[in-house]
Order: structure tokens, then C-alpha cells, then sequence
């Protein structure tokens, strides 16, 4: 389990690399609050969403690609 404490580009870049199967760089994802949960983050890499959560597990955010 990876928890996550801060929205640091460069540790939430790592997690990402791991969850997509290939390296990328911090400066590549945009990081968000996420209003719908305490703690946790919308993470965006060009026309892709994740939701970032306390615990450093990632996820698709599918949801919003559906709307």
C-alpha cells in the first residue's frame, strides 16, 4: 500500500507509471483536488482522469468519461 500524504507531482507521477505500464513525467499530469472525497485527487494526463486516493490507489475515472 502507497499512502499518499501531499499532491507531490513526483511521488503521484511514480504511482501513475506503475497503474498505465509506462513512465511518466511529472510535468506531464495535472493534479486537482477532489471535492467528492476528502484526501483524495484528480490526477490528468493529456485527455485521460484518474482519482488519486489516500490510501495511493489509483484509479480510471470513469464516471466522468461517461458524462
Amino acid at each position: 500500500m502507497n499512502i499518499v500524504i501531499a499532491a507531490e507531482k513526483s511521488s503521484i507521477a511514480t504511482l501513475l507509471s506503475d497503474f498505465v505500464k509506462r513512465r511518466v513525467n511529472p510535468d506531464e499530469i495535472k493534479v486537482t483536488e477532489n471535492p467528492d472525497e476528502t484526501g483524495s485527487f484528480f490526477v490528468g494526463l493529456h485527455c485521460e482522469r484518474f482519482i488519486l486516493s489516500p490510501n495511493g490507489e489509483i484509479a480510471a475515472d470513469r464516471l466522468r468519461l461517461l458524462r
